[in-house]
């Protein structure tokens, strides 16, 4: 049956045989194609499937000029626009799961291929893949006592989201629910808000408990996360991911389950689960549904409310990159391997917390490394366990700091020595005398650019006339936000600001440079994935003349800059003629002095 005015199908389920028609009248495939899947709807096993993701399925070009691949998401699209309802691309991170499913039973969902993805005062927004059947909506706005608002979303989303969302909502609150009857044990803190006759701490082991731990650790690995922060409140506690630099709220737990989801997390790490006094540090090694091994650091402090759980993840695959994944220009991978050629001394990697650091470090080891080399390593912790490496783990509550351990290394025969962080004057030290040596020793330092390092290691207490002898180059680095390739757009350039912006290198003004916009792949941010920007200084005669315990830090900047070193600002000002960033983004992160 169609409607008379639109010609569209009434309540009836969208058939392959309009979708069809519809693309070739588009002129988005060919009738060859249209008939080769139409015979798709003599086989009866095939006929379930929804006709976009039969299409989809065929890994097509679309027809036109330029062509683009004709993928179930761009379908979906497409179909929206062609039957006049809004399209919506699910971000789980925007989803309230524990409110939305509430309102629609999993059973009445399912049934009918819809779920619920947003709610206010006056509106339910409902998700479906049939844009002709509609007569549930009259009943869920009766039910609901809200105006609905549908939009369609693409099958596979639907199908997944329906199971992880309700799945999600079900283990949270079977759990909440299990031990209502219990007596309050709730986690120690320092501000308890005691309500007697409330749920007691629920089991770490529960079902309940390791279900929810299992989603929140396979949700962060496909946001791409690199931090998930666990973060107990008053009355609920909050989950947020790092995404690209920056920290979204992912979801609002009942407090009562936090100490369950941190147990279990703290004893998958082999951490001591029953003191939540003290500050403690673990791993955890895990598998991806996709297959990549993960590691995972995990970190807890007690706070006001109870404990915090920060888990640093770390994907070994992006832990090793080469120089141009790192985002090093040509002129500075050709001073860092300048740098890597000596056979000993000191070569240091300066910058903040969350700069790359050890992302560069065990780069810079893997492209060093050799059957015929011995690298051994001290860290604190181990970041990532590498079977090519001989690792050591800082273990101060038996003795073994970062001074100790180096000790040891050095009659372990190495050839490179990786220092996790010079933290103090005993580890510089014990440092300078492996370099003096012999050995290449490579470390990490918190300083704000690359100079800095020269009079931070005489602040503490090393003699300028070793550093001379032992220190062979510092890079000082930044991590960048880099635009998403799918809605960057160029904009004009102000060639003045650009030739302020960019002395004293005066680098050639770019013809265009690029601004955010933000879409559905981005999550409406305008930046996806992150890039580095880095300072080498290599040292030489000139820069050791300066090195005395008189060092004026100006002055050994501008010598370095002299000598050739490029500055942050002057990677960064790279990375924006190259399309890859924004001087928004370079200035969020640059030191104050070169502001």
């Amino acid at each position: 049956m169609l409607n008379k005015e639109t010609q569209w199908p009434v309540e009836a389920p969208i058939k392959l045989s309009l979708v069809l028609d519809l693309l070739e009248k588009d002129g988005l495939i060919n009738q060859q194609q249209k008939i080769q899947l139409g015979n798709i709807q003599t086989d009866k096993r095939k006929i379930s499937i929804h006709p976009l993701i039969s299409v989809a399925e065929q890994g097509w070009q679309s027809a036109t000029s330029p062509s683009y691949p004709l993928s179930l998401e761009t379908l979906t699209k497409w179909l929206a626009d062609k039957v006049g309802q809004p399209y919506l691309r699910i971000d789980p991170l925007k989803i309230e799961v524990q409110k939305i499913t509430a309102l629609v039973s999993q059973a009445y969902a399912s049934k009918l291929k819809i779920l619920p993805v947003e709610i206010n005062n006056k509106e339910l927004t409902i998700a479906t893949c049939e844009p002709f059947i509609s007569a549930w909506e009259p009943e869920l706005s009766r039910i609901t006592e809200l105006t609905i608002k549908r939009v369609l979303i693409n099958p596979r989303d639907l199908e997944r989201y329906l199971i992880e969302f309700y799945g999600v909502s079900k283990s949270i609150n079977g759990a909440v629910n299990q031990k209502t009857d219990e007596p309050t044990s709730l986690i120690q803190n320092f501000e308890q808000l005691v309500k007697v006759g409330k749920a007691g701490e629920l089991d770490a082991n529960d079902q309940h408990i390791v279900s929810i731990v299992d989603w929140l650790l396979q949700f962060a690995f496909e946001q791409r996360a690199s931090d998930i922060h666990l973060e107990p409140r008053r009355e609920k506690g909050r989950v947020r991911f790092r995404i690209d630099s920056v920290l979204h709220v992912v979801h609002e737990l009942p407090i009562v389950l936090m100490g369950a989801i941190t147990s279990r997390l703290k004893s998958l790490g082999r951490m001591d689960v029953t003191d939540r006094r003290r500050p403690q540090d673990g791993r955890v090694k895990t598998i991806t549904p996709a297959g990549k091994e993960i590691e995972m650091r995990l970190s807890t402090m007690p706070t006001t409310f109870g404990e915090k759980l920060v888990i640093r993840i770390f994907d070994p695959e992006m832990l090793v990159k080469s120089y141009q994944q790192l985002g090093l220009s040509k002129y500075d991978e050709q001073a860092f391997n300048t740098m890597l050629e000596s056979n000993n001394g000191i070569i240091l990697i300066t910058g903040p917390t969350g700069s790359g650091k050890t992302t560069t470090l065990y780069s810079t080891l893997n492209q060093i490394s050799r059957p015929e080399v011995n690298i051994c390593t001290i860290e604190d912790p181990i970041e990532m366990v590498n079977e090519h490496y001989n690792q050591m783990q800082v273990q101060n509550t038996i003795g073994v700091d970062f001074a100790a351990g180096v000790r040891t290394l050095l009659r372990q025969d190495p050839d490179i020595i990786m220092i996790g962080e010079i933290r103090d004057c005993e580890t510089a030290d014990i440092a300078i005398q492996a370099a003096l040596t012999g050995h290449m020793v490579l470390s990490s330092l918190h300083t704000n650019d690359a100079p800095s390092a020269i009079t931070r290691l005489i602040d503490i207490g090393m003699q300028p006339f070793l550093l001379n002898a032992t220190l062979q180059g510092v890079i000082a680095q930044r991590l960048l936000r880099t635009l998403c390739v799918h809605c960057k757009s160029p904009v004009e350039i102000d060639r003045g600001m650009w030739e302020e912006f960019a002395k004293p290198d005066k680098l050639k003004a770019p013809k265009t440079i690029y601004e955010p916009n933000g879409c559905e792949e981005c999550r409406h941010t305008g930046y996806m994935g992150r890039t580095g920007i880095y300072e080498l200084l290599t040292i030489n005669a000139s820069i050791r003349e300066q090195v005395t315990t008189q060092t004026n830090l100006d002055q050994l900047r501008a010598t370095a800059i002299k000598n050739g070193m490029r500055t942050l600002k002057i990677g960064g000002a790279q990375k924006i003629a190259n399309g890859l960033t924004t001087m928004e983004e370079l200035y969020s992160v640059l030191p104050q002095h070169q502001l």
